[in-house]
């Protein structure tokens, strides 16, 4: 119903962030403790996206600072000539010297300037393309039970969206602080020699801009820290709204009005935050600004003060003046770069925290080969928790495989059955217990190693955005005849033939020339995958969910007439199809409760029998 009340307990915005404690910390001294660290970090993904660029970049630099050095000292030179007595010509000639090395100078410095900028330009790709590397790197190496913990998804959530975003940002600002603050040293070197005590009065006018840049970096991080829930929700709202998968439903079941509501909800929430959050940061930056102002004038009044007094001839107060701005344009770039390099650098320790939590749920390394082959699979006394789970998903789990047997699991829903399947084709680590190949325990195997040689036909597999070869071989290419061995057995045979390039259709309609398949013909293309691979163990995770009677009952004689001496894992509600399995073992809560053939389960009169005799009365 249109005034029905919606249900937005999970995504409320509050004043209360999670990131607060760590805001708290937000001021000049926690920035002065952190900058080195940051500028450590910028430079240390600089140095190993580009060498080259980034010793450009930094040795420019100096050389700009050295030629701004070189010109302010050369100003002092002219006026010295231009107030001195004497004819005007005489004076200007007297001033040509050193308006050659002022003039020499801001060619060489504007040179060299342009040269740091070009260098720093071509740094920003090569460390964008190296900073995503190491993220998918890491993120499709890491352990898969790391996407069942929730807190994994929260830091990478944050890692992905602005972490890695923000690198090539975080580079720039901080070559930024390190030119900015080579900038202040030459003019502070001017300054000493003109008059020491102009120098401190500086910090008088960018003090003030400074509390401002800081604090509104403060408010606008634990802004967006906090609504990284909310914009999540956003996200998942509106590919709801715009997606093609959910699109159907969306119609059928008149969801487009509720949606809309959810989604304003969420984004009117987010919205009056934002607004909020400009209130206050202007609010900061008008107050930082009228007291840079007030400082900016009393260093003036100093300075007109020591010319008045005689502490200073007129010459050296005009170099005075623009050594002055010189530095104060210094050290505004510097308080701005600071200001923008802790803000984003908050942002960045998302990313680097991220990945040194991704680097310690790395697969172990396993110390022994992978066997050639098994004679049979022990699994001992397995248990396994998922994070964040009181109830283990399985208890003190038993049991035997041989070769070339064809071995069910079943089960109720949540009774264990896909994860003992992970465990076996080494997706999950047990958290107890062990999984032996004949004598090798699989805790010393290295796990990418132990994947290889076992093949996953799962029922939410993937519908990837590839060509119809590529979606069965996965990047394995054994050649023609074994690509169309693996789709006859699977019947995908039949759909590449209704197909306008055969195995180079590509199976997206988001690319031009893509084509799309249903539920059934997709699922083929999945089963032929886990048969194109050659796999010692073959784990068959519902194949038959999208398909009709007729196909599934086709598949089952399939896998059993071509199984080729692999061993099969073969995980179903349809209990008729397992009928003819070497071993059924039925689990319940995490345990099994029973196992042997179909007949000698029958005859039990236990879980199984009472599952099968279920579903048969449904068919009488």
């Amino acid at each position: 119903m249109p005034d029905e009340p919606l249900e937005l307990s999970d995504i409320s915005i509050s004043d209360w962030y999670p990131h607060a404690d760590t805001m708290t910390e937000v001021g000049f001294p926690a920035i002065a403790r952190r900058l080195p660290a940051l500028i450590r970090q910028a430079l240390g993904i600089a140095w190993t996206a580009s060498r080259r660029d980034t010793l450009a970049t930094i040795a420019l630099s100096l050389l700009g600072g050295v030629f701004t050095a070189f010109g302010l000292l050369a100003t002092t030179g002219v006026l010295t000539a231009l107030f001195s007595q004497g004819p005007t010509p005489d004076r200007v000639m007297a001033a040509l010297p050193s308006l050659a090395v002022v003039a020499v100078s801001a060619t060489l410095r504007s040179a060299v300037g342009a040269g740091a900028g070009w260098a720093q330009a071509r740094l920003t790709p090569q460390i964008s393309r190296a900073t995503e590397q190491r993220l998918y790197g890491l993120t499709s190496h890491v352990e898969l039970v790391a996407y069942d913990d929730p807190e994994f998804h929260d830091a990478l959530e944050r890692a992905n969206n602005r972490g890695a975003v923000v690198a090539d940002s975080v580079v720039t600002e901080a070559l930024d602080v390190v030119t900015a603050a080579i900038g202040i040293c030459a003019t502070a070197g001017v300054l000493g020699v003109l008059h020491p005590v102009l120098l401190p009065l500086l910090l008088l006018a960018v003090l003030p801009d400074a509390w401002a840049a800081v604090r509104g970096a403060r408010m606008r991080y634990a802004t967006m820290y906090g609504l990284i829930p909310t914009r999540r929700h956003k996200w998942i709202v509106g590919d709801l709204l715009a997606e093609r998968s959910p699109a159907a439903e969306v119609r059928s079941f008149t969801m487009r009005s509720f949606l809309l509501r959810l989604y304003d909800a969420v984004a009117r929430a987010e919205q009056d935050l934002m607004l909020r959050l400009a209130r206050r940061q202007a609010v900061a930056r008008v107050l930082g600004e009228a007291l840079g102002g007030i400082g900016t004038g009393l260093v003036y009044v100093v300075l007109g003060l020591l010319l008045a007094g005689g502490a200073i001839p007129l010459a050296v107060a005009g170099t005075a003046v623009l050594a002055i701005r010189s530095a104060q344009q210094s050290l505004n770039n510097l308080m701005f770069a600071t200001n923008r390099l802790y803000e984003q650098g908050l942002y960045f320790t998302d990313f680097l925290e991220f990945c040194a939590d991704a680097e310690r749920r790395l697969p172990r390394a396993g110390r022994l080969p992978v066997p050639g082959g098994f004679e049979r699979i022990a699994v001992r006394d397995v248990t396994f928790t998922y994070p964040g789970s009181a109830t283990p998903a399985l208890r003190g789990v038993s049991l035997e495989i041989r070769r070339g047997e064809v071995v069910a699991l079943v089960g109720e829903n949540g009774s264990g059955k896909t994860t003992l399947a992970k465990i076996l084709a080494g997706l999950y680590a047990p958290a107890g217990g062990t999984v032996h190949w004949d004598d090798t325990d699989l805790a010393d195997v290295d796990p990418e190693a132990l994947r290889r040689r076992t093949a996953v036909i799962a029922q939410d597999h993937t519908r990837w955005p590839l060509t119809v070869r590529d979606n069965i071989t996965m990047g394995t290419d054994r050649g023609r005849p074994a690509l169309e061995r693996a789709a006859a057995v699977a019947g995908a045979d039949e759909v590449v033939a209704g197909l306008p390039l055969g195995y180079r259709t590509l199976l997206d309609r988001r690319f031009a020339g893509g084509q799309e398949l249903s539920g059934g013909q997709w699922q083929r293309i999945a089963v032929a995958r886990g048969f194109h691979r050659d796999a010692d163990l073959l784990i068959c995770d519902e194949p038959t969910a999208a398909l009709d009677a007729r196909a599934e009952h086709a598949l089952f004689e399939r896998i059993r007439a071509h199984a080729e001496g692999r061993t099969v894992i073969l995980i179903t509600h349809r209990l008729a199809s397992v009928r003819y399995a070497d071993r059924i073992y039925v689990l319940e809560h995490g345990g099994i409760a029973e196992h042997g053939s179909h007949e000698a389960l029958m005859r039990n009169d236990g879980l199984y029998a009472d599952l099968y005799t279920l579903q048969a009365s449904a068919y009488k």
